[in-house]
């Protein structure tokens, strides 16, 4: 296979130098490259070459219009990782008999947001082949939106000034842009130099994007109940049940004009995927208006199939009157009195023959995560003669109600209505690792964090944590306070003792909220099995290892490309880019974690990104993944430091 010549490549047709039908320059004469098999891929290494950002188009066609020199080449084949067109292979390098109405373009975005994924960061514009960081006065929600779908990032979730993202230190752009909002590109954007700012790099404008370009509901019986379904960068996925409450499905409801939501259900109402899986969480206040606004982390760390699958019934589809579904009346969404539909009526539920069984079918199916208590109140509004329910018998593992036994109806004679509390995900927490999986023990009482002491505390206990944060079975019982630190609010809870098996923390005996004979130091801290921790094993090179299930073990190189490397580089704080090889194991006895790993644009840590199953590979012992990351290596200190300077007691020396 021939390669392109060292001459110089240009895009013409498209209204700028970033944009338009691709010409290289050979033998002294443009020409243009046909369109077979041109690619994303392929139009990435032009905008790299041209220095003009991520490439958001290939178009074929001549859709920047039909060259008139001779076409140089067809079926050019890049990896993603050239520097230039013309280290690319092709089908060789000469006058080609093919027509113009197939040459090749490039549509390049011109910005970048300099972060830890390409959907969120600083902004920077090129401008006269230079790039310009911009002034936060400069820029608005407007311009936000052009910027986000240009670079089929989907919907602006924040606009951050004062530098949220760092310094730049390249150019001040201090011009206004004066975006409609609806605008393809922000070069079509109008600007204006006539307001002054007092502009300096502290001022740098960041954006977050919201990654995802449209949402769904599917296989329900109308458009306001379904499957939920996701799309990023123009793949359709599903969304995990781990990832999803009822405040997400709240603003899901609004944003489709379909209400309020009234259930949070599992795959059994709507079917499985077969497509992606996102892992991707939305994290609403509930009040939102659309999920854009919402922010996105990888809180989960479920293990997610099409089997979890989750689907939202809002009040605006014609399964919000079907049996089974449950609603709280309280002020918030997930406590209140408990009313369930039954025989086409909502009816209050009495406590009579209710238990702590029932009580996690409830809260699961309202997306509300785990109950904190149930109890009786008295209702001064019930009337003898209106019809209660008493007498469900759940498993526990029902996704919703309607699928326990089918309860008794009766007068109510009883004025003993169910009030439930559930506690979502928000409840717990483990700080001090850099992970959500290890860490210092916090819990969320009384509107504030604070810690929970180690008297009684042993590793029955820590494994109700791990299971309650869905970060799989704990490793150690770490009572060591220099391992995460000392907590700096209330001591909340003493004296835990659980069985083990519980599915919550709350469902265990303590000494009280507030009442213990503690000090900070003895705060507790767990380190579960889904702790996950990445490194290069010499800093920003090396060998790529992860630490998972207790030990450090490899990464194969099969499938990686240049996504996965620089998310990798990124990740560590080495830079943005990165050159991949293979590489025989450091230690011969080490577990290969991690293979086929495929990391996509959007995707923010490599947690996120798909992969074989962990422990299954298709590995050699010369297949292990090998990276030097390129950018900037001497400003950078990884985040994942070298081995032999590793100071955290969970990750293993090099020697191990």
């Amino acid at each position: 296979m021939l390669h392109l010549s060292e001459e110089t490549v240009r895009l013409v047709g498209g209204g700028s130098s970033c944009a338009g039908r691709v010409e290289v320059l050979h033998d002294g004469r443009w020409g243009t490259v046909n369109d077979f098999g041109w690619d994303l891929v392929d139009a990435a290494v032009v905008c790299r070459e041209l220095g003009c950002g991520e490439a958001v188009a290939a178009p074929k066609r001549a859709h920047f219009g039909q060259g008139k020199g001779p076409i140089w080449t067809i079926t050019v084949s890049c990896t993603g990782v050239e520097s230039a067109l013309k280290n690319c292979g092709s089908h060789g390098w000469g006058k080609y008999k093919r027509n113009h109405a197939e040459d090749a373009g490039v549509i390049c975005s011109g910005i970048r947001l300099g972060g830890s994924s390409r959907c969120s960061g600083r902004l920077e514009i090129l401008n006269g082949n230079k790039w310009h960081t911009v002034c936060a006065a400069a820029f608005d929600q407007q311009d936000a939106e052009v910027v986000c779908r240009e670079l089929d990032c989907g919907a602006p979730v924040q606009v951050l000034g004062a530098a949220a993202f760092d310094k730049g230190d390249t150019q001040m752009w201090t011009q206004e842009i004066q975006c409609r909002g609806d605008e393809s590109y922000i070069s079509i954007c109008p600007t204006s130099s006539s307001v002054k700012y007092n502009c300096t790099h502290e001022n740098d404008v960041g954006l977050s994007c919201s990654g995802y370009t449209d949402l769904r509901l599917v296989y329900g019986s109308d458009s306001c109940s379904g499957r939920v379904e996701r799309q990023y960068f123009g793949k359709w996925g599903t969304v995990c049940d781990a990832c999803w409450d009822m405040r997400a499905a709240s603003v899901l409801c609004r944003q489709l004009n379909c209400g309020i939501a009234v259930s949070v259900v599992g795959s059994d109402w709507f079917g499985e995927g077969s497509n992606e899986t996102w892992a991707d969480v939305f994290d609403c206040d509930g009040n939102e208006t659309k999920l854009s606004e919402c922010s996105i982390s990888s809180w989960s760390r479920a293990e997610c199939s099409h089997r979890r699958d989750v689907g939202v019934i809002c009040s605006g589809s014609s399964l919000a009157l079907h049996d089974g579904l449950v609603r709280l009346s309280g002020e918030r969404q997930c406590e209140g009195e408990l009313e369930v539909f039954i025989h086409q009526v909502w009816r209050r539920v009495l406590l009579d023959s209710w238990s702590l069984t029932e009580s996690s079918v409830v809260c699961r199916q309202l997306g509300c995560g785990f109950v904190l208590n149930f109890y009786g109140s008295t209702s001064s509004t019930l009337e003898q003669s209106h019809e209660c329910v008493t007498g469900f018998q759940c498993s526990g593992s029902e996704a919703h109600l309607g699928n326990c036994s089918s309860p008794q109806t009766l007068n109510c004679s009883s004025t003993q209505q169910l009030y439930i509390t559930c506690l979502g995900r928000g409840s717990i927490r483990l700080v001090g690792s850099g992970g959500d999986c290890a860490g210092r023990l916090e819990v969320f009482h009384s509107g504030s964090w604070g810690t929970v002491c180690d008297d009684s505390w042993d590793i029955k206990d820590a494994h109700v944590v791990c299971r309650q944060l869905q970060c799989g079975v704990a490793l150690s019982n770490q009572q060591v306070p220099a391992w995460f630190g000392p907590g700096s609010g209330h001591i909340w809870l003493d004296e835990v003792e659980c069985e083990g098996n519980e599915t919550s923390l709350w469902n265990c005996s303590s000494s009280g909220w507030g009442k213990h004979d503690c000090n900070p130091k003895e705060d507790v801290g767990v380190v579960c099995s889904e702790f996950k921790e990445i490194r290069l094993t010499e800093g920003c090179e090396g060998n790529v290892e992860v630490f998972y299930n207790g030990s450090w073990g490899n990464v194969c190189w099969n499938q990686m490309e240049k996504d996965t490397v620089s998310l990798i580089c990124q990740e560590l704080n080495c830079g943005r880019s990165g050159v991949l090889s293979d590489s025989a194991p450091r230690v011969k006895s080490a577990p290969n974690w991690l293979d086929k790993v495929t990391c996509r644009p959007h995707d923010s840590n490599l947690w996120q990104c798909p992969s074989l199953p962990w422990g299954q590979n298709k590995c050699n012992e010369y297949e292990v993944a090998k990276i030097i990351c390129l950018e900037d290596q001497t400003h950078k200190s990884p985040q994942s430091l070298s081995c032999s300077n590793s100071p955290s007691p969970y990750k293993r020396p090099c020697s191990d």
